[in-house]
């Protein structure tokens, strides 16, 4: 399976008034058609992209056929990087801005390399990056194939402290694809396929991630789902127990999510590293304290404290972990808290986790901003509250996310209701222009 970087549909050809219409029509075989006359985007391109079989693009270019699946509408919409209202999606989140802040100034750099990236991704952000994947020059994989595609995995992971889903799905999912056509078609051993089906399983965990931040928890599930079953064959319990981790995190179903959070605790072996053995039961601690389980989180958090407290120097963590560390789960614990209203105990482990947080980890410390007003609410401090929600809307400017947004619109309305504070008040007025 050869590798294809992201192609997009020149700004003139989206001005053109006969493109206009086929797109809001879902008319994609005239879309294909004019793609191809007026851009010289090729058909195999096209069908590389949308993920279409060829004939099929052939097929609808010449006006045989329809495309009436509204998932395929904004699989073609996305690889085309044609803007949601031209095929009637709505908006997404994160395209309509955050209000200017007076703390813009203390962000600036940081918003400016974030809107940088974010057009790189716009314009084909796979083709910035190195070492592509060429068409295979061999049949055969062998260990040192499977490290080298390991590797570029964990460098690709690294786009995920500055974009959001929005920017990374596809260049995560394609990742994904390329190892899943070189299972199927590639001369293996044994032994190399278990640790390759290793790696699809981390793939499909990194794109399901990118699926479900950019607001695309369909596809998030299936992807958990699939990487559930790589895993499985492969052997491989750490990441069995974070596909159940992840499918626990983002189901609404409170007995759905314990079952879940319980399988990915049970899946954890004596050797499991201490990354892996705080990452699921911090997350088993969340799930806990959704279902306001004070105890239960409690102990699940004390579980996850120990295993990092335990970790022996030099143990070797698996890259998809190694981002949990301490101040990632005093973050999880004043979370936690926050949402059993329990704010005289989120509030300190919040402030002092955030204060060793980079504001270039935009997306999440605008996430964890707002469980911070959220405390300071719950705790009667409104001015507090408004001050920290408006730094988190500055930060979550031009991140290509849908979690901010959902995060920090039930902290304004609860915040409306003291429309009569000052700050308050600016703060609101700010958010609505």
């Amino acid at each position: 399976m050869t590798y294809h970087p992201p192609t997009a549909l020149p700004p003139e050809l989206l001005d053109d008034a006969e493109m206009q219409r086929a797109l809001a029509e879902h008319d994609f075989g005239a879309v294909f058609r004019l793609a191809r006359t007026r851009a010289g985007i090729s058909y195999s391109r096209i069908a590389a992209e949308c993920d279409i079989k060829p004939e099929r693009v052939g097929t609808l270019a010449r006006g045989t056929g329809r495309i009436t699946s509204f998932d395929k509408v904004v699989v073609i919409a996305d690889a085309l990087r044609v803007p949601g209202h031209m095929v009637g999606l709505a908006p997404r989140p994160w395209e309509n801005g955050a209000p200017a802040d007076t703390h813009s100034r203390e962000i600036g750099p940081t918003v400016r390399r974030r809107t940088v990236l974010a057009a790189a991704a716009s314009t084909g952000l796979a083709a910035a990056l190195p070492a592509l994947h060429q068409p295979p020059t061999s049949s055969h994989i062998g260990p040192g194939d499977v490290a080298q595609l390991r590797a570029r995995t964990a460098r690709l992971r690294r786009l995920d402290n500055l974009l959001g889903g929005g920017d990374t799905y596809r260049v995560y999912l394609s990742e994904y694809q390329y190892t899943k056509g070189r299972l199927r078609t590639a001369s293996i051993t044994p032994d190399t396929r278990r640790s390759l089906l290793s790696l699809l399983a981390e793939q499909a965990q990194q794109a399901g991630w990118a699926a479900f931040d950019g607001g695309r928890p369909t596809e998030a599930g299936r992807l958990y789902e699939e990487s559930m079953a790589a895993a499985r064959e492969a052997g491989d319990n750490d990441l069995l127990g974070n596909a159940y981790a992840f499918l626990a995190y983002q189901t609404a179903d409170r007995d759905q999510a314990a079952e879940m959070a319980a399988r990915s605790c049970a899946a954890i072996t004596d050797s499991a590293p201490a990354t892996v053995r705080a990452l699921l039961y911090e997350r088993m601690a969340w799930v806990c304290a959704v279902a306001a389980r004070p105890a239960d989180t409690d102990r699940a958090l004390a579980v996850a404290h120990n295993a990092l407290d335990g970790q022996q120097h030099g143990e070797e963590q698996p890259d998809w972990a190694a981002w949990v560390d301490r101040t990632e789960l005093d973050i999880m614990t004043g979370r936690c808290w926050t949402e059993l209203r329990r704010p005289l105990r989120a509030v300190p482990v919040l402030t002092h986790a955030l204060a060793r947080y980079d504001d270039a980890h935009a997306r999440d410390k605008a996430l964890y901003l707002s469980w911070l007003a959220d405390a300071y609410l719950t705790a009667g401090e409104v001015e507090e509250a408004a001050a920290v929600t408006g730094r988190a809307l500055a930060l979550s400017t031009g991140v290509a996310s849908v979690r901010p947004r959902q995060r920090l619109t039930p902290v304004l309305a609860q915040l409306d209701q003291h429309r009569d504070v000052p700050a308050v008040r600016h703060l609101l007025e700010s958010a609505t222009t």
